[in-house]
């Protein structure tokens, strides 16, 4: 057993809690940024910055996703070479995973860039707004690469269980943003460019502070070389695609949200652009359990323990339904001062009262999907993943978002959103169930062996170890 695989003894409940609460304090110095960014924007008194920010965070969310799906991919593949005890492979997957999020986050990055007008279009941006929107973009997007890094740097250090400095990479990117950010909008009178050079800051800080525990406490990084590139491109590819995929599902299924949004007005976008900023930082536990839960799944799958594999998941769901209600109360006795705060009124205040009321107790389907989806993508069944959130992004978020709207108006269309997520977290929880007692019926077969019989796309390149 390699000494770094941490997951395979002790207490899944504690395992899944550690990395979860020590990932999330990370994920809440980012989070805690834009939300404060967005306080900062409302203290201008310009509504159309307010709705700038929310129609380009529909754009950064479509960009990050593509980070996480990488990420995604390369934590899985050092979780799961940990788990064999193959520390030389885990390496080997870390120099490669990250060249290649580099790679294609750059050229990705260069398509978005090209394409912001018709893509802020699309969603619903006009005039002055539109332009702001684009503006703030068009300075964050070039920086994508160094996401990149970022969070799969992130990712590899949970996969070795060092939740701790995968926290701080966060931690110091939120504390450069906060400190840049009151001098870029104020004090250099920049606004929205200096709120979008401080989230650069950040990201150049979130890259390097990820990167260096790799390389000086877990192995380091190898040179990279055409050969073992080549080797390492299908398995990459094999859960980041399909991971990829899952993970735009959300942003372009958001993005339909906010143009249903903009039909009630700039006030009513700029209220979903708050919502939208609350989100993330109250259920900052949740986001970072589908990323914490993955190496536990991962190691446990190497080392063939499908016992704890079932366990590890079923804990997921309890730690999900138990800091739910614990975050839905504490929104529900802040919903006064969050309304003073941003100073809401007409319908942005109904849309942030809603949220804080009985709509953030529906964020436990989200986090029931987050963690079949965590399953999925760890146990060699990358597309599942894919469909189930297709499915939740399409069907059951545009026709209930339609109905929403339709009966009862601007917070029709939260509803709405948030009913069709109980749908589909039903469907989730119940294939992953299926799937995780396939495995353990074929355990006779070796962890490598079952994921490349079950990954359509490792099957399609006939790929061998």
């Amino acid at each position: 057993m390699s000494e770094q695989a941490k997951f395979l003894e002790g207490n899944l409940f504690r395992h899944i809690s550690v990395m979860s609460l020590t990932a999330s304090v990370g994920l809440m110095a980012i989070f805690f940024v834009d939300f404060v960014d967005m306080i900062f924007i409302s203290m201008l008194g310009k509504a159309e910055l307010a709705a700038a920010v929310g129609y380009a965070g529909a754009i950064l969310f479509f960009t990050s996703s593509f980070g996480i799906g990488m990420s995604i991919a390369g934590g899985a593949l050092v979780a799961r070479a940990l788990g064999e005890g193959d520390e030389d492979k885990a390496r080997r997957l870390t120099t490669n995973a990250l060249l290649y999020g580099v790679i294609f986050g750059g050229i990705f990055a260069a398509v978005v860039w090209n394409f912001l007008e018709p893509l802020t279009a699309l969603i619903g941006a006009t005039g002055a707004t539109q332009d702001l929107a684009v503006l703030y973009l068009s300075i964050i997007i070039p920086s994508l690469p160094l996401l990149m890094i970022g969070m799969m740097g992130g990712a590899i250090l949970r996969a070795y269980g060092d939740a701790r400095r995968a926290m701080m990479a966060t931690i110091w990117g939120g504390l450069a943003n906060a400190v840049l950010d009151p001098i870029l909008i104020f004090g250099f009178d920049l606004e929205l460019t200096g709120a979008a050079l401080a989230s650069v800051a950040a990201r150049v800080t979130i890259a390097a502070v990820a990167l260096l525990p790799i390389i000086k406490h877990h192995g380091g990084i190898d040179r990279p070389t055409p050969a073992h590139a080549m080797k390492d491109l299908i398995p990459v590819l094999a859960i980041a695609v399909p991971a990829i995929l899952t993970q735009l599902a959300t942003p372009i299924g958001q993005a339909y949200v906010t143009r249903a949004m903009a039909e009630f007005g700039e006030l009513a976008v700029a209220g979903m652009a708050v919502v939208s900023r609350l989100t993330p930082l109250s259920f900052a536990v949740i986001f970072a359990l589908s990323g914490a839960l993955g190496p536990i799944i991962g190691q446990n799958f190497g080392a063939r323990q499908h016992g704890r594999v079932k366990q590890a998941f079923n804990d997921g769901l309890l730690f999900i339904a138990i800091y739910v209600v614990f975050a839905a109360t504490v929104l529900f006795f802040l919903r006064g001062p969050i309304i003073a705060l941003f100073q809401a009124e007409g319908i942005g205040l109904e849309l942030i009262l809603l949220f804080c009321g009985p709509l953030a107790l529906a964020f436990f389907f989200n986090g029931v999907i987050f963690v079949a989806n965590s399953a999925f993508n760890n146990l060699g069944h990358p597309f599942y993943s894919t469909w189930i959130n297709w499915g939740r992004h399409t069907l059951g978020t545009i026709p209930f978002v339609i109905g929403g709207g339709y009966l009862f108006g601007a917070p029709g269309i939260l509803i709405g959103q948030a009913v069709g997520g109980v749908v589909f977290a039903a469907i989730a929880w119940g294939l992953a169930r299926k799937v995780i007692a396939r495995e353990a019926a074929v355990e006779d077969l070796p962890a490598d062996e079952h994921f490349k019989r079950q990954s359509r796309l490792l099957n399609l390149f006939n790929f061998r170890r």
